[in-house]
């Protein structure tokens, strides 16, 4: 097992590939009571088209497949895996996003034992005609339960509009018309080809023991019959202007209207150490312009223009990068412009100056440090960049890498008129 010390961050990573292809990340805290443990899958909302091993065509699975076998993967013949966890007084949970799938738990006793829980609940599959239909009815309400939320309606329309033709725009719990397409026969096929070890990791942070944790783990899986064999992903990546839908409005029973930005990358962001400081680069430019303590959020607030609830976010995957800025506003339209007159200066922003640079980049150290003492943050952030070539302890290097020049290049390259989006919820009309 590679053991990988980050002296400045006073933290070390244990790390190894199982025969099996397994990979295994441990983070060993030997003053915390509480261990937290993750098993991520490579596979998303957005990889419902595929080519499984060895056929020679893509197959399309439905939308909204990727959550529905997230949901399926707990119940099994004579049991809820959530019972048993609940038996040894852990607390587990999963989630599905775009591109990952995780199933987690957190325990204060019995590691081990969890540990095998979560490994063989989520390796063996269990799927009837009935216990899907069943879960059809039961993801059917979640679906209209996010349809019934303004924020989320938001956020999802602003992706609509950046990419209409991407699978990203679509609800990563699929649609009440999609899910009813769901077989078993088709959650197998996904589990067969995206849950297979060498597309996986399992993540363990906490007071555990490295080396009895990486036993532990090889015994479990040498018991098992887990075959890897290559498939092809069928997602094509969308870094183009021209599908852009430029604005969209729709009415809701809300009482304040609702303004979305978006922003569409242009450029693809790798998951190795530059393809990182990259984004860190326009997160810190976002920041920077757009932060509680900038300039241009203290003359929106004074004005009206913004209230409490303006935020603004940045999203990296392999096929796509955005940015997003929003909030509940007075008017819409005066939200948006101002926005995007901000946009269209490009790099000649006033915020972009030597003491504002400095001011962010003690500040991200600081928030960073202060992350270190969530265990669940660090299996979190693990899980989610285990497949690149960094982790979340090279962030210390990655910042110090960054120049104000660097930010000044983002801003003319990133901050594109051209590739800005527009969309409003407003009030239904009496």
């Amino acid at each position: 097992m590679e053991k990988i010390d980050y002296s400045d961050v006073g933290e070390s990573l244990y790390r190894q590939v199982l025969d099996n292809g397994l990979t295994l990340l441990i983070v060993p805290k030997p003053q915390y009571h509480k261990t937290y443990a993750m098993m991520t899958a490579n596979y998303g909302a957005i990889d419902t088209r595929f080519m499984p091993a060895g056929e020679t065509q893509f197959v399309t699975q439905p939308d909204g497949i990727a959550h529905f076998l997230e949901h399926k993967l707990f119940e099994k013949a004579d049991h809820d895996a959530f019972d048993l966890f609940g038996q040894t007084g852990a607390s587990a949970n999963a989630f599905t996003g775009t591109t990952k799938t995780s199933y987690l738990f957190s325990t204060t006793d019995a590691v081990a034992e969890n540990l095998t829980i979560l490994l063989d609940f989520v390796q063996d599959p269990y799927f009837t005609q009935q216990s899907v239909d069943k879960e059809k009815g039961i993801i059917g309400q979640e679906i209209q339960m996010y349809q019934d939320d303004p924020n989320w309606r938001l956020y999802l329309g602003m992706i609509g509009n950046l990419y209409p033709t991407h699978p990203v725009r679509i609800d990563v719990a699929g649609t009440q018309e999609s899910i009813a397409k769901i077989t078993p026969e088709m959650l197998y096929q996904v589990h067969q080809t995206f849950y297979q070890p060498s597309n996986m990791t399992l993540t363990v942070v906490g007071n555990v023991d490295p080396e009895a944790i990486a036993q532990l783990v090889a015994s479990n899986q040498a018991k098992k019959q887990l075959v890897n064999q290559p498939f092809t992903r069928g997602v094509e990546p969308d870094y183009d202007v021209t599908t852009i839908l430029p604005y969209r409005l729709l009415e809701m029973p809300i009482t304040r209207p609702k303004s979305i930005v978006g922003i569409k990358g242009l450029t693809p962001i790798a998951d190795t150490f530059e393809g990182m400081k990259q984004s860190l680069t326009i997160r810190l430019l976002l920041e920077a312009v757009f932060g509680d303590s900038s300039t241009q959020y203290l003359d929106w607030y004074n004005q009206g223009i913004v209230d409490d609830s303006f935020d603004f976010d940045f999203t990296t995957a392999d096929t796509y990068n955005f940015a997003t800025i929003s909030g509940d506003v007075a008017d819409a339209g005066v939200f948006s412009d101002a926005v995007i007159d901000v946009i269209a200066k490009g790099a000649e922003q006033p915020e972009l100056n030597e003491t504002r640079f400095n001011q962010l980049k003690r500040a991200a150290i600081g928030k960073y440090y202060q992350s270190l003492n969530s265990l669940e943050g660090i299996s979190n952030q693990l899980s989610a960049q285990s497949f690149s070539e960094t982790s979340i302890f090279d962030f210390p290097r990655q910042l110090e890498a960054i120049t104000l020049a660097d930010l000044r290049a983002s801003a003319a390259e990133f901050f594109n008129v051209d590739a800005v989006s527009v969309f409003h919820i407003v009030p239904e009309a009496e």
